[in-house]
């Protein structure tokens, strides 16, 4: 075994050590004192699948903040709990039971269940509590997560069920949550409503609503599904797609020809379908259609590129502005033959004209024809080319087109004007109807496919613009990391609109006013950081003595304690306890996420906490992180693509996956896991425990020379820094400074001092361990306790700035040593022998120069008036002055930013001879500059010494 594998034994051994200790202690089990608290909270797990490394940095990184605090002193809380509600954790288990074999695959070979487990999972809570007993909760305490876990719950307790139904009832007594037809994803396996977090498939798809064109085909209506209904006035032929079996459909009362797929999609969105025969794509081939806006006769032709699960299966053609059906129009008339397969004479096609109904300004001609010369479209096959001639042409017309006369009432108005209005005129004639459908193909956790439903729902008004407007105003106020994120929780604020709440069937909590329905789940976990403030106080309480008077008081002071005590049967005393928790811990200080839950769960968590509590409790900050890549692929539990933390537990340890999280990226950063890399940590680590052994208790008692004074002064920058970068969330500076940046400094010291100070050492050695707590705790709790600390350093204080140890002279006094000796080895380079280094240092008359040069450079004063300035008094040095000024102008950065005096180069050099003398094994020698008649001697500047090696 090599050194690294023993460490990582050692190490091993030492995160047990630990974790039992703070355990036994009660270390992070934090109550209400009259110390400043800190309560930071992240989105809890969802345990439908094991713990994977994306989990690992989104519930590590909170941790990190929370030890940051405990360090300043604050009182932190860091709970954690879990959530289980809605029908992914049923859909897993039902795909188990089913034998679904890519689930089953995905349990036994990425998260390590075993068969006999799986066989033995009989109800949903069954499955989530393997998870969180066998994954994620041993792997929050292996990682040396500082959770107190006296307030764990799930989402399906009693206690929690009775705190979300006091939430819903408050807020429809507020008028936020209503009743009415919505338009929600829905799940056709499980017939139920889904949201994103249930989705196996098409989490990012977006909900579209195309407008239905109904044309007239031999007394039945051949519907199209269109985005761009203004261009009904341009369509010239309808398409089928001739390998296609479509229904024959009463829909609403008519006669509706509909793909299979598109049948399903209009029997879920308020209207009453039964389908009445089939009918083949090929057999509509050749038929003419009605247009109902112009009454022009279009042909239907045959295109087997349409998709029956897009809109309707059914397409309208308009040539002139759409460039798909352009060129298709074209590859048609190029090859008309296909139209003989189906009793079409070919004069039907080439009798197609195209018709241009809109003007832009941007175009000369039909717009699709010349959008497809553009872009280089030769064929149907060009499909890069022809996505970006159709998003050219969609995004001109909509921005910058208007109506040609050929548009009937809506001639000569802006297409972006027009388009509503043309809706709502053809709709309420009954010619067009409505389509909700998807981007993409969207399955659930269960492989159900998911349509756009109109389903009867309780929802919550988000629309409602005075609510906006509060949470607006709170969106300003508020602390966000990053601070670019502000944006998206406005744009978020704005785009929601109603946000329907319930499901069908699942786990969770019933509707307390309509208890068919279950609280959906990003709608039940919206403002449970409250909950954990109290969770642990109500083990002893009955559940169903949790009226919503008793949160009444806990959360909003509603009544008194003797009261609530009465009215409910619980204990007074834990009533008062309740409240004083509450009110001590909140409000929120931060709360940690991905940055991905912007678009719902944090904004939700904005929303509803303005509704349920008073301002001075509403949250404080929302900090969001970047995602977990794999190798440079997105990690997903459902699809099996993770690292298992465990195995990555078991892999590199604890500490040593948090030291390679920190100092990869910083957390808004997407980071990629790359095992190798992590593996360069373990060495980082090693020297870093060794250097610790190997130095605490050496070195002498003296007084403190120039070395001991800089190293001590640079220390109070790094303390600094680090701390304002974890004050910041910036997680990677904070262990540049604090390590890597330490490390360096260590290594300084002791290259230039002959024997080094005890107390520097142990400045230098007890300050690193404390400023690398929040990333290595471990590691630091045990060499904390080797080099004689008291108590547990994760309760230690964190390092202060002494700032009567900054001493800007002594890094400047040892900065030009260091300077004058890379100088010197430079010139070395070019020099066979000598054993004698003379520094000459710069005339007086040069120093007073600089500091005048610096001025005219900074001022950018014109060549000629700085010259005329600098060499005033100065006359005999006018040839030396000019070059300097023209080489300074050139390169400002390069000019001393103080100029000291001779004696303080002089004493800076004497003080520490042996570091110029030892690496040359040469003798120094310091003249002035009017002390030698050497050619070099003129070279000299201030704050670098000419260099003459004899």
């Amino acid at each position: 075994m090599t050194d690294d594998d023993d460490f990582r034994d050692d190490l091993t051994a030492v995160e047990r050590k630990w974790q039992a200790e703070w355990e036994r202690e009660g270390l992070f089990e934090p109550d209400p004192t009259a110390d400043e608290k800190f309560y930071v909270t992240v989105a809890y797990p969802y345990p439908s699948g094991g713990m994977h490394l994306g989990h690992v940095r989104t519930y590590m990184l909170p941790d990190v903040f929370a030890r940051y605090q405990r360090m300043q002193g604050k009182n932190v809380l860091f709970p954690m709990a879990w959530h289980v509600t809605g029908t992914p954790i049923i859909g897993a288990l039902n795909r188990v039971q089913e034998g679904d074999e890519e689930q089953i695959s995905t349990l036994r070979e990425t998260y390590n269940v075993p068969t006999e487990v799986l066989e033995g999972f009989e109800e949903p809570m069954d499955y989530a509590r393997y998870f969180v007993d066998n994954s994620y909760k041993p792997s929050f305490k292996r990682l040396g997560f500082s959770v107190d876990w006296r307030r764990e719950f799930t989402t399906n307790d009693e206690a929690y069920n009775r705190f979300v139904e006091w939430q819903y009832e408050r807020l429809q007594e507020r008028g936020n949550v209503e009743q009415g037809l919505h338009p929600t994803k829905y799940c056709l396996k499980d017939e139920n409503p889904v949201t994103t977090h249930d989705l196996l498939e098409g989490e990012d798809a977006e909900r579209l609503e195309y407008t239905v064109v109904e044309f007239e085909l031999d007394g039945r209506t051949f519907p199209t599904a269109t985005l761009r209904p203004e261009t009904v006035y341009g369509v010239t032929h309808l398409l089928v797609n001739p390998d296609v079996t479509y229904d024959v459909v009463r829909v609403d009362g008519e006669t509706w020809l509909l793909a299979a797929e598109a049948t399903t999609k209009f029997t879920h969105q308020d209207h009453e379908t039964e389908v009445l025969s089939t009918v083949e794509g090929a057999d509509l081939v050749g038929e003419t259609a009605t247009n109902p806006v112009t009454g022009d006769e279009v042909p239907v032709l045959p295109a087997t590129f349409l998709d029956p699960d897009e809109g309707t299966g059914l397409v309208m053609s308009v040539p002139g502005h759409a460039p798909y059906d352009w060129i298709s129009l074209q590859d048609l008339k190029r090859d008309p033959s296909v139209l003989a397969e189906y009793g079409v004479d070919r004069s039907v096609v080439e009798s197609v004209e195209p018709v241009q109904i809109i003007d832009s300004g941007e175009y000369d001609g039909l717009p699709a024809a010349a959008a497809c010369e553009r872009h280089g479209v030769t064929s149907q096959d060009d499909e890069v080319a022809l996505e970006e001639a159709t998003d050219e042409v969609y995004t001109t017309e909509f921005n910058d087109g208007v109506l040609r006369e050929n548009c009937g009432r809506f001639a000569g108005q802006a297409v972006e004007t027009a388009k509503p209005a043309l809706i709502e005129a053809f709709r309420d004639e009954g010619t067009f109807d409505r389509l909700y459908d998807f981007t993409e193909p969207v399955v659930s956790r269960s492989g159900g496919t998911v349509v756009v439903s109109l389903q009867e729902s309780w929802f919550i008004d988000y629309g409602d613009e005075d609510w906006k407007d509060q949470v607006r105003r709170h969106v300003d106020e508020m602390n966000v990391i990053p601070e670019e994120k502000r944006q998206e929780f406005h744009d978020t604020v704005d785009w929601l609109e109603q946000w329907p709440c319930i499901r069908n069937y699942g786990l969770g909590t019933r509707l307390p006013f309509d208890d068919e329905f279950i609280v959906e789940p990003l709608s039940d976990s919206t403002v449970y950081m409250a909950f954990y403030t109290i969770s642990h106080l109500l083990e002893d309480v009955d559940p169903s003595a949790l009226d919503p008077a008793f949160f009444d008081h806990v959360f909003g002071g509603e009544g008194s304690a003797e009261a609530v005590a009465a009215a409910t049967g619980i204990d007074a005393e834990t009533v008062r306890a309740a409240r004083e928790s509450f009110s001590y811990w909140y409000p929120l200080d931060w709360r940690t996420s991905a940055y991905e839950l912007i678009r719902n769960h944090l904004t939700f968590m904005l929303f509803h906490h303005t509704a349920l509590f008073d301002e001075p409790n509403w949250p404080q900050g929302v900090a969001t992180w970047g995602m977990g890549l794999l190798e440079g692929t997105k990690m997903s539990s459902s699809k099996g693509h993770v690292v298992v933390a465990e195995e990555a537990i078991d892999r590199h340890s604890a500490d040593i996956i948090r030291m390679h999280l920190f100092a990869s990226n910083e957390p808004w950063q997407d980071f990629d896991w790359r095992p190798d890399e992590v593996d360069e940590r373990v060495t980082q680590l090693r020297r870093f425990r060794d250097r610790v052994r190997e130095w605490h208790g050496a070195g002498v008692e003296r007084d403190h020379g120039l070395a001991d004074r800089y190293v001590l002064s640079r220390l109070q920058a790094v303390v600094r820094e680090t701390t304002e970068a974890l004050d910041d969330f910036q997680t990677r500076k904070a262990v540049l400074g604090g390590f890597f940046g330490l490390n360096n400094l260590f290594n300084t010291y002791l290259e230039n001092v002959d024997e080094p100070s005890a107390a520097v050492l142990d400045s230098l050695l007890g300050t690193q361990i404390r400023l690398m707590v929040p990333f290595v705790p471990h590691l630091c709790e045990e060499l904390w306790t080797e080099t004689g600390g008291e108590g547990y350093v994760s309760t230690a204080a964190w390092p202060a700035v002494d700032e009567s140890l900054v001493d800007p002279d002594a890094e400047r006094r040892f900065e030009f040593v260091e300077d004058a000796v890379d100088d010197v080895r430079a010139v070395a380079d070019l020099v066979d022998e000598f054993d004698t280094v003379t520094l000459v240092l710069a005339a007086d008359w040069k120093r007073d120069l600089f500091a005048d040069l610096r001025e005219a450079v900074e001022a950018r004063t014109e060549f000629g008036a700085a010259m005329g300035r600098l060499t005033d008094g100065r006359e005999e040095h006018g040839e030396a002055i000019q070059s300097y000024l023209r080489t300074y102008m050139d390169s400002p950065q390069d000019l001393p930013d103080e100029v000291m005096s001779r004696d303080e180069e002089r004493a800076a050099l004497v003080d520490r001879r042996g570091v110029v003398e030892g690496p040359f094994d040469a003798r120094l020698e310091i003249v002035d500059e009017s002390e030698t008649s050497h050619e070099r001697a003129d070279r000299a500047e201030p704050g670098q010494p000419a260099i003459i090696l004899e």
